[in-house]
């Protein structure tokens, strides 16, 4: 039968890798000081393409060795920790690996390398096929599966191992759009069970911060932030990060003054305040996200620091939401809000607004 994960402690590191160093042709891929997996987690490894994240996938799951550095397994390393990561993981590919023959043979695959008895391993299958929803297809021909059913076959096979450890390298990138949500739904509850980790490599910030425990941020082979999703939303330390995070607008201001990580900024003709560590003089970027603006037909005394009358010059349709263009007294903004709340408001060009934001939704950088 597949190895039954040990009994590990909430909280407590299973993998780790240290100094890991990747170089292609004289070029250095992937330069990781530090990465820990936490058993029963979901680490979610999120950048661009070309950042590294699929490198470090593979030498975490020991598929890849380092140039230089180390991975290591309950406290084991060299020939041990191979042996116990062949023993207790499982990868799944972006684009499926499936062989000829049946779906219920190719769930098997990994069990029959293992020795697992027939009866056992009957048992494994169909589990494994009933948690990805995909049991009526046992017996159909591998080769006739949608994209969507042959992602959910590699995934079976490698839940049907029982793993205590499951990669998924961007798993859902090949899918369109309906099948994409399905399984990422399904793999939010796969991942919870709480009896395994669970490392997905993925650039998309919406899979991240919807699945994962913590999140790890790569840009050219490096982790440039890791924490909890709202960490990462709270407090970005870079523009880069904001704008993984959602924070897709902009603009220049200069900084009038700075008190304990709130800077007083001008642009245009206002005074806003902004977090970030800047000093009196400074030039800085501001980020912020479209939808932290809380438009309102009258002026509204509450917390937010930030409050200013502008004009809608646009508004736009997006799906569900409409992209309102404001302009204030010599800045221009961008606020996202429902259809519903437009209705409300009554919003149509040239309308006369009041727009709210926290002092904590600006981020300033310096340029």
């Amino acid at each position: 039968m597949p190895p039954q994960p040990p009994d590990f402690p909430s909280g407590t590191s299973i993998l780790e890798g240290r100094d890991l160093v990747v170089e292609v042709k004289e070029t250095r891929v992937l330069a990781v000081d530090r990465v820990d997996v936490i058993g029963g987690e979901i680490l979610a490894v999120l950048g661009p393409n070309g950042a590294g994240k699929s490198t470090l996938l593979r030498v975490l799951a020991k598929l890849q060795k380092p140039d230089r550095g180390s991975v290591s397994v309950h406290g084991t390393s060299g020939r041990e920790a191979d042996a116990l990561l062949r023993q207790r993981s499982a990868f799944v590919f972006q684009r499926p690996h499936l062989w000829a023959g049946s779906v219920r043979e190719n769930i098997e695959l990994g069990l029959k390398l293992r020795g697992t008895p027939s009866v056992e391993m009957a048992q494994h299958v169909e589990r494994a096929a009933a948690q990805l929803g995909i049991d009526t297809l046992l017996d159909r021909d591998a080769r006739s599966l949608s994209g969507g059913e042959a992602q959910r076959v590699a995934i079976a096979r490698a839940m049907a191992l029982n793993p205590e450890i499951l990669f998924l390298d961007e798993p859902a990138s090949n899918l369109d759009a309906l099948a994409r949500g399905a399984l990422i739904e399904d793999l939010d509850r796969l991942a919870r069970d709480g009896r395994h980790a669970t490392v997905i490599a993925t650039h998309d910030r919406a899979d991240a911060f919807s699945l994962a425990d913590r999140v790890i941020v790569m840009r050219d082979g490096r982790i440039v932030q890791s924490g909890q999703p709202e960490d990462l939303f709270e407090n970005p330390v870079d523009p880069f990060i904001a704008a993984v995070t959602g924070a897709e607008l902009s603009f220049r201001a200069t900084v009038v003054s700075a008190d304990e990580g709130l800077l007083r900024i001008r642009v245009g003709n206002s005074s806003l305040t902004a977090v970030g560590a800047a000093a009196a003089g400074d030039q800085v970027r501001v980020v912020y996200r479209p939808e932290d603006l809380f438009l309102s037909r009258a002026r509204i005394e509450a917390s937010p620091r930030n409050r200013f009358p502008a004009r809608v010059t646009e508004i736009r349709q997006a799906g569900s939401l409409e992209r309102v263009r404001l302009e204030g007294d010599g800045h221009h903004w961008v606020a996202v809000i429902t259809r519903a709340a437009a209705d409300e408001l009554a919003l149509e060009l040239e309308s006369e607004i009041w727009v709210q934001v926290k002092a904590t939704a600006l981020h300033a950088f310096h340029v």
